[in-house]
């Protein structure tokens, strides 16, 4: 081949070339075109900003504002830089950011009106526009407008789930302090600011007061400035359901928030007939202090003093801080107030670092009878001196044996394991959507539970139900002997036990402390033909369950509905008054959260002894041993 063959062939390979590019940037120009006229980018997830982004002549704007929003949101979902030439209350005009491209938009306001309207547009670009991930437009603004619906329906949506969807269905890039910022001004959006939270608060209580007569909602407020100082709530229906249904036993807890402005929730809660949490009361105050547990228990006695002629006489189970025990002593003086157990084995698990220790302590603890207890006791001195540390933790607070309050069976706090997950969720909201996020629960517990009871078809519940089978089972390898009409002599070969079933005891101690007959009342009531199910406490039965929900929480208006200030306001919120955020505000950085395991709130499996051959790891009932 010579060399002008060489050059015709090149010529022509350039020409060739140059037409393919042409014919590539001609159909790009052509399909960003339509895309501008009419199609739409089509996202997976439909609670991020509108997919429309067509624009066309004669397209009109609420105002200027909502004109540069949708401008920003067409540049980034095509992949273009927008720059703005002029923007003011009567026009705004932009164009592409690359050079030399024809893109340019002119919008002006319309005559006789607020409208802007779109007056010129060349809607073809020449330009590639942006390759990376990296978009000018992609504001903080943008951010919050993007997850704004996501965050209305999950509050705890995280910077980092944001930073992965963003990047995933708009191909941009944000960083994790745009993403953090984007969701609190979404959030403030939303549920508007904390600062607003504290000015709502006596408004808030007041729809409380309106909607469900007969609760009780304070707000009081300290200083000069008046900052906020404490809240307290308590709805009819629960206050209804605890005195007319519940057990008299009442669980103390409380829970650090993790909010802008920190702060303290309190909560008394009940247990119902099928063992389950039945929250009472609630309080939010500004920091955890002796005076404030001295408040909350003081509006807690107000509560149930006004709602009885003659209050039960309660058992109260807490960590046993002091401040709670002086609040106790001081409001609840004729309560038995014991430990939570799970708090009482910490402690002495960390005091001895001893597997069998431990496993003889709660041994100790399910003991029922003072003779067993000392001889588990005994145990442990033979391991280990403990009496040092019984004298920290008196038995009389903690041991079965010993404790002259009726638990039923529940030694640790359900309720913590509660109030960390209701802080957990709501420590991103305002304090008035926090009360609001616990009443909802409250409110659907309270609906799920009236169907759930009503379709029991037992006089017990499910709970006591299971117990009095087992005791009937176990009540079968037992000698029954009927010394007059009430009192029967329960013969074993482990030992004798006396059962009184007009008194409604057992020497066992079992039918005492739990109120549901054991195998040996079992025995004594099924020898005279007496259903077992009827001599349970009545808390445990079916209509006390339904009773205890049988009141309604009803629900508040939309806060537009509500007047900023509230007349005539009980606590120390007067009618002019404007609570302000307190003082305390939660420092800089990450805040540390303390993952609460649902396992360190269960006790170590207790080793069962067959009261038969006396065997490890079986009961009577599985005995193979012949009676």
């Amino acid at each position: 081949m010579n060399e002008n063959d060489r050059t015709d062939l090149y010529s022509g390979l350039m020409a060739e070339n140059s037409l393919a590019v042409q014919e590539l940037i001609s159909s790009s120009a052509l399909a960003v075109q339509e895309l501008m006229c009419g199609n739409s980018l089509v996202v997976q997830d439909h609670s991020l900003v509108s997919t429309d982004h067509s624009l066309v002549v004669g397209q009109e704007f609420a105002n200027v504002e909502t004109c540069r929003r949708t401008l920003k949101d067409v540049a980034i979902a095509l992949h273009f830089d927008l720059r703005i030439v002029k923007s003011d209350r009567s026009r705004f005009i932009a164009k592409c950011a690359k050079e030399g491209c024809p893109w340019r938009i002119h919008v002006a306001k319309c005559n006789g009106g607020p409208t802007f309207s779109i007056r010129t547009l060349h809607g073809e670009h020449t330009c590639e526009g942006v390759h990376n991930f990296h978009h000018q437009q992609a504001s903080v603004g943008w951010v919050a407008r993007s997850v704004e619906a996501r965050v209305r329906d999950n509050p705890r949506y995280k910077p980092k789930e944001i930073l992965q969807d963003i990047r995933e269905q708009h191909g941009v890039a944000v960083s994790y302090m745009q993403a953090w910022r984007g969701k609190e001004r979404s959030l403030a959006a939303v549920h508007g600011t904390f600062e607003d939270g504290y000015r709502f608060l006596p408004a808030y209580c007041e729809q409380i007061r309106k909607t469900n007569p007969g609760s009780v909602a304070l707000v009081y407020a300290t200083g000069q400035e008046n900052c906020f100082h404490r809240l307290f709530i308590s709805y009819r229906a629960s206050v209804y359901g605890f005195l007319h249904a519940c057990r008299p036993l009442l669980e103390l807890d409380r829970a650090h928030l993790k909010g802008k402005y920190l702060g303290t929730l309190f909560c008394a809660s009940a247990i119902d007939a099928d063992g389950t949490l039945f929250p009472l009361a609630f309080a939010i105050v500004d920091v955890e202090s002796d005076e404030n547990w001295m408040w909350f228990l003081s509006e807690l006695r107000k509560l149930l003093g006004v709602n009885t002629d003659k209050m039960p006489v309660l058992t109260i189970l807490s960590e046993r801080r002091n401040a709670i025990v002086e609040a106790v002593e001081s409001h609840f003086p004729s309560a038995f107030h014991g430990f939570c157990l799970r708090y009482v084995s910490e402690s002495f698990r960390d005091e001895f670092k001893n597997t069998k220790l431990v496993n003889l302590f709660w041994n100790a603890v399910y003991s029922l009878t003072n003779t067993e207890f000392e001889a588990r006791v005994a145990e442990m001195m033979e391991i280990q001196d403990v009496m040092p540390w019984f004298l920290q933790f008196p038995p009389n607070l903690w041991a079965v044996a010993y404790f002259e309050g009726v638990r039923y069976g529940h030694f640790t706090l359900g309720i913590t394991e509660v109030l960390y997950n209701w802080a957990l969720e709501g420590h991103e909201l305002p304090i008035v959507q926090m009360m609001e996020h616990i009443r909802t629960q409250l409110t659907l517990w309270f609906v799920e539970r009236q169907a759930l009871g009503s379709s029991w078809p037992s006089i017990l519940v499910p709970s006591a139900e299971k117990i009095i089978l087992e005791a009937v089972a176990d009540s079968r390898c037992y000698q029954v002997l009927r010394a007059n009409k009430v009192e029967f002599e329960i013969v074993s070969s482990e030992r004798t036990n006396i059962v009184d079933i007009q008194r409604r005891c057992c020497s066992c101690r079992r039918w005492q402390i739990f109120g549901i007959p054991c195998a040996h009342a079992a025995a004594a009531l099924l020898s005279c033909r007496e259903d077992v199910r009827l001599y349970a406490q009545e808390c445990f039965s079916v209509n006390k369950y339904l009773e205890a929900y049988s009141q309604n929480i009803y629900p508040l208006p939309d806060r537009t509905f509500w007047r900023e200030f509230c007349e005539g306001a009980e606590g120390d919120c007067k009618a002019d008054m404007i609570i302000r955020p307190p003082k305390t505000r939660r420092p800089p950085g990450r805040p540390k959260k303390k993952v609460l395991r649902i396992e360190s709130l269960k006790r170590p499996k207790k080793v069962v002894q067959c009261g038969r051959c006396h065997l490890l790891g079986h009961s009577q009932k599985k005995c193979t041993m012949l009676a």
